[in-house]
């Protein structure tokens, strides 16, 4: 495989937040994180920018484990089954990875290692016995996600033993947790001494995380940087474990070590540069991933959910600065640190929190099996928790579809392109001179490329999507104003002015609605008797490896002809014949679907 990037643009690095491979991923998950980043790449392709997205499945992940041991299979079999799930899923949903790979490959086994290694050079990595949860019942220690206590710090009675989810404190130990129990059994726990490397954060904050945390950061969400401000200069840092008790994950390079391996808060956030790396292999240029993280004018978004705040505005950037350079060929470069880390908050559904123990939520692939996926994309993202929690309401979803996807913007395609058939056989008509409110027109829709480009670069997405679906209402109060349906019977020339502008029109919306609604937006561009795809293609892949081969999602993008301006539909072109974007729902559509989960029992 080619390496088809531009060589023009800025280098954008989108990195997605890990799925741990052990349960199917739900709409919380999705507008948490997979899709404002699909937005956001989409939008920067669009721009010209050469845009690199990576993520992949967390193998090593304590939920993996768990979910091992209540299912009486390995590790191995879990993060399989789920991770084939989750390039099904994200292939039909449209989130344009260029690599959606996992942490048991060798690549990052090795990347992983070899910074850890390069941690302990700089001086950054410290070896310290220390009392850990032991499990008599097990005749094991438990990794700190298998034990379950109240937090010291808010009463919640189900924090972990690493981080409360409830108030986002980080703990340095499980014993921190009041009453800790095994998760598994609920018995009861002791101390025992364990030595394990740990992070010196202290020492990484005077060495430059302070000044960085410090520096200006007015584009970062509020809640964001007050939250990683905070734990910086006020709680203040502690020394982190990195290693721990555990059989399954990437191994500890120290020869007496051999037994423990890479605590998975350490390793995972290393796989978005273990990633690029194993994409610029694939590309048969290994060289090529430092175009983005060595580049002074590159940027490294990462898009997650709030409770990983912690990982990538604190822990993550420390790392970075400790490791400096990864090789030592790179020895007048340092690694960029996070350009913006746009956390979001979370969602609920139908008022209640998402539970996977409950059935409670909407399960994305299964959904799939029943709706388009940009009605789906539509609703996640006018609803998204970018500040504050939201919503899924299945009634909202069919509102938002039957009022904005088919009234507003599909009826407005519908009626454009049914009137150029009826008026003109389905081609586009000659114009002549347009008049004072075409121009004012199509003027406003040039003018949204610039607002809705902002929007997404500031990843406002929500209010991105208003503003395309308000410049959509702005073209259907310009045709009503205009009726070509009344002018067709004695105006042929006004007529064509307004189809013709209003083909242009939404020949331009095509455009701004294209990173939400991908799907549509190339069935749009065809109708308009445009070639080619918008954006590129998705697969999946089978790389090989020394020692197995892993499947992973990618995205070429060398045929794409799409970009962020309205391009003219030429006078003459031939339309196909016109078939709807949308398909309205019914609203028993809800009742159905909260009828699969078992509403009434989960009300009562």
């Amino acid at each position: 495989m080619k390496n088809n990037k531009d060589l023009s643009g800025e280098n954008i690095l989108v990195c997605v937040a890990w799925p741990y491979a052990s349960a199917d991923i739900h709409q919380g998950n999705i507008t948490g994180s997979y899709l404002p980043a699909d937005i956001y790449a989409r939008y920067h392709r669009l721009k010209g920018n050469r845009v690199l997205m990576v993520s992949g499945s967390d193998s090593h992940g304590t939920p993996v484990t768990v979910k091992a041991d209540e299912e009486g299979k390995s590790p191995q079999e879990v993060f399989s089954y789920y991770h084939k799930r989750f390039l099904e899923l994200f292939q039909k949903f449209g989130l344009s990875y260029d690599l959606f790979t996992h942490t048991d490959t060798e690549n990052h086994h090795r990347v992983s290692q070899d910074i850890f290694k390069r941690l302990l050079e700089q001086g950054y990595l410290y070896r310290q016995i220390s009392e850990q949860m032991y499990s008599p019942a097990a005749n094991r220690f438990l990794p700190d996600r298998y034990v379950e206590g109240t937090c010291p710090n808010c009463g919640y009675p189900r924090a972990r033993g690493d981080q409360c989810d409830n108030c986002n404190t980080l703990f340095e130990s499980a014993s921190e947790l009041i009453s800790p129990r095994s998760k598994t059994d609920d018995s009861a726990l002791e101390l025992r001494e364990t030595e394990h490397f740990f992070l010196d954060l202290p020492k990484l904050a005077d060495d430059g995380l302070t000044k960085w945390i410090q520096a200006d950061k007015e584009h970062w969400r509020p809640q964001v940087i007050n939250f990683a401000r905070n734990l910086i200069l006020n709680e203040g840092l502690q020394g982190r474990a990195v290693t721990r008790d555990l059989d399954w994950g990437v191994a500890v390079p120290v020869p007496e070590f051999r037994h423990k391996v890479l605590y998975v808060w350490f390793e995972a956030v290393i796989g978005y540069l273990s990633a690029t790396i194993e994409w610029a292999n694939n590309q048969n240029q290994p060289e090529a991933w430092k175009s983005w993280w060595y580049g002074k004018d590159a940027r490294t978004v990462y898009f997650i959910g709030k409770d990983n705040i912690p990982f990538h505005a604190v822990i993550w950037p420390a790392q970075l600065l400790g490791i400096e350079r990864l090789y030592e060929s790179d020895e007048n470069q340092t690694l960029n640190l996070p350009y913006d880390v746009p956390a979001n908050e979370f969602m609920n559904m139908e008022g209640r929190k998402i539970s996977g123990s409950q059935n409670w939520g909407v399960w994305m692939l299964d959904a799939l099996e029943r709706h388009d996926p940009d009605p789906l994309r539509y609703y996640l993202t006018v609803s998204m928790p970018e500040t504050r929690d939201s919503d899924w309401s299945w009634q909202g979803y069919i509102e938002r579809n039957n009022n904005e996807l088919v009234a507003n913007w599909g009826n407005l395609v519908n009626r454009v392109l049914k009137m150029t058939h009826r008026y003109f056989d389905g081609v586009v008509p000659e114009p002549g001179e347009l008049r004072e409110d075409d121009i004012a027109l199509l003027r406003s829709i040039d003018s949204g490329f610039e607002l809705v480009g902002e929007l997404i670069d500031s990843c406002k997405f929500r209010a991105a999507a208003a503003e395309a679906m308000a410049l959509s209402t702005v073209v259907n109060q310009y045709l009503e104003e205009m009726s070509p349906w009344q002018t067709a019977r004695n105006d042929e020339k006004a007529t064509a002015k307004t189809l013709y502008t209003a083909i242009q029109a939404i020949n331009g919306l095509k455009i701004l609605f294209a990173p939400l609604l991908p799907f549509t937006s190339q069935r749009l561009h065809r109708l308009l008797g445009e070639e080619g795809s918008l954006f590129g293609e998705q697969r999946v892949e089978s790389y090989e490896e020394s020692e197995r081969s892993h499947n992973a999602l990618t995205y070429d993008d060398a045929a794409a002809v799409g970009q962020w301006r309205r391009q003219p539909i030429a006078s003459g072109q031939l339309l196909p014949a016109p078939e709807p974007l949308f398909t309205k729902l019914d609203d028993s559509v809800a009742d159905d679907e909260l009828a699969r989960l078992g509403a009434k029992e989960h009300a009562a």
